[in-house]
């Protein structure tokens, strides 16, 4: 089923292809876990098939890669990592089995982590496609002149009229994909999974791409000089009371006072949502979570942080980094430093090394050194994921 904007279909798996070895594009790890605007990859195009609606997402990755992955993908879900093959099509092979083991799905989209730019509108056409037919593949026309050539000479023209440039993600029914890498020839090389299909017998729909689907290969490629940047801050300050639980950070925490607030009054959740939605100027947290609405008392603030960083990415930015400050004499705040950093990378969809927590005091001055509430400051840093703003 597609949303009426025909650009959330609904009622597939995907398959990601990060099983790569090789050090191609530079640097001292394969490329699907070198940073691209300001994260790893592989985690661009995962983003964009969860956010797309695609459950579950299966990433097959090398095996002695296991923890940069992990690391790479941390906080995404439904999300599954299993261990590719010797060679692109036995990675797949392997997602799909374990998709199978798993109960299987109806539809599957297979894409390789080296096209992290993933346009939604690509998507519901593929899925869209398999009403009519078992497979189907975007691509773009060849518009460039072609020739065949031999010892550096040209030898003859190409007729470039149906010629087309081959993308992912490819779709397929699931029964019908499985069934044909099952009965692949392993002794062959199988460049996309469109080739595997075509062997067994399936008719492969054709579908528009997107110039913004290209592959990243090589070490200029991560070179994105038109990347911008955005920074917003955020600061709130809550009462501490008798007879309130303590959060902080997502975080409960022991304390004979908790803050009194509409909702649950984490001040250092509070003061990152207003960071977030001032990077991409979309107000402040009064504007989407009224304290004048019931049905927000009480709220756990978890979701308002969640709602923040979904407007980020639905606004065409990444997380890159947040910084959280907290303000108190009480309590302590440092023995639960590593919990905060872990809840908030969570919530936000980010590895914990992309989030920062940090606490100081006022030297016994003012409301926070006497005790009587506590503060927080919050810089968020986002990155256009378009290239230009």
């Amino acid at each position: 089923m597609i949303d009426p904007d025909n650009t959330r279909p609904r009622g597939f798996a995907a398959v990601v292809v990060a099983a790569g070895q090789g050090l191609r594009a530079g640097g001292t790890v394969p490329k699907q876990f070198a940073r691209w605007r300001g994260q790893p990859l592989v985690r661009h195009s995962v983003e964009r098939l969860i956010a797309a609606g695609a459950a579950p997402v299966v990433v097959a990755i090398p095996e002695n890669h296991r923890a940069l992955a992990e690391a790479a993908l941390a906080g995404l879900a439904p999300l599954t990592l299993v261990a590719g093959g010797a060679t692109r099509q036995a990675s797949v092979c392997a997602a799909l089995e374990h998709l199978a083991a798993t109960g299987g799905v109806k539809r599957v989209l297979i894409h390789d982590a080296a096209r992290p730019d993933l346009p939604p509108a690509v998507i519901a056409s593929l899925v869209n496609a398999l009403a009519t037919a078992p497979g189907a593949i975007p691509v773009l026309p060849v518009v460039d002149s072609v020739v065949r050539g031999a010892a550096g000479l040209r030898q003859s023209a190409v007729e470039r009229d149906g010629l087309y440039r081959v993308q992912t993600p490819q779709a397929f029914r699931f029964d019908a994909i499985l069934a044909a890498h099952r009965a692949w020839n392993k002794a062959r090389e199988a460049g996309d999974d469109a080739t595997v299909a075509e062997a067994a017998g399936l008719a492969i729909a054709l579908v528009s791409g997107d110039e913004a689907l290209r592959k990243v290969t090589f070490a200029s490629d991560f070179e994105d000089t038109a990347m911008i940047c955005r920074t917003g801050t955020g600061f709130d300050v809550h009462r501490l009371v008798d007879g309130e639980e303590l959060w902080l950070c997502g975080v409960r925490i022991d304390h004979p006072k908790g803050l009194s607030g509409h909702s649950d009054a984490d001040v250092a959740i509070h003061a990152l949502v207003d960071a977030l939605l001032g990077a991409i100027a979309a107000g402040d947290i009064g504007d989407h979570f009224p304290p004048s609405d019931p049905q927000w008392k009480g709220a756990s603030s978890d979701r308002f942080l969640a709602h923040a960083a979904a407007l980020v990415r639905a606004s065409g930015h990444a997380i890159a980094h947040v910084d959280v400050t907290i303000i108190c004499e009480a309590p302590k705040i440092g023995p639960h430093k590593a919990a905060m950093r872990a809840r908030l990378g969570a919530i936000l969809g980010v590895a914990p090394d992309s989030v920062s927590v940090k606490a100081t005091t006022t030297e016994r001055l003012g409301l926070t050194g006497r005790g009587e509430g506590i503060a927080a400051q919050a810089v968020a840093t986002v990155m256009s994921t378009k290239g230009t703003l």
